[in-house]
């Protein structure tokens, strides 16, 4: 039997352009990230002057890629101190558990 998609298609405007999507989330999560899309385009578009849809939809890609490679390279530094932290106070707590323990 074939699943069914609950969550209903919405549509956006991306570029200018309206677009609808399907996808399995809130419509509203779908919109927000529609928006951000829009947002660079626009920004793009901005910084760049006139060029073509297609040109500034890529180079929107390529920026908003290039955030998420440095959030998740943040994310990976964050994480790995993190741990770093917890290894050490381990450290501190066994040592400091068997220093109790001797006579």
């Amino acid at each position: 039997m074939a699943e069914t998609n609950s969550i209903p298609p919405v549509t956006v405007r991306i570029g200018g352009e309206d677009h609808t999507i399907r996808a399995n989330v809130a419509p509203e999560y779908t919109k927000k990230c529609a928006h951000w899309v829009d947002d660079r385009i626009s920004e793009i578009k901005g910084q760049v002057g006139r060029i073509e849809s297609h040109k500034a939809a890529i180079l929107a890609a390529l920026s908003i890629t290039d955030e998420m490679f440095q959030a998740q390279a943040q994310a990976k530094e964050a994480q790995d101190a993190s741990i770093r932290k917890a290894e050490n106070l381990l450290l501190k707590l066994e040592k400091a558990t068997s220093e109790d323990e001797e006579p």
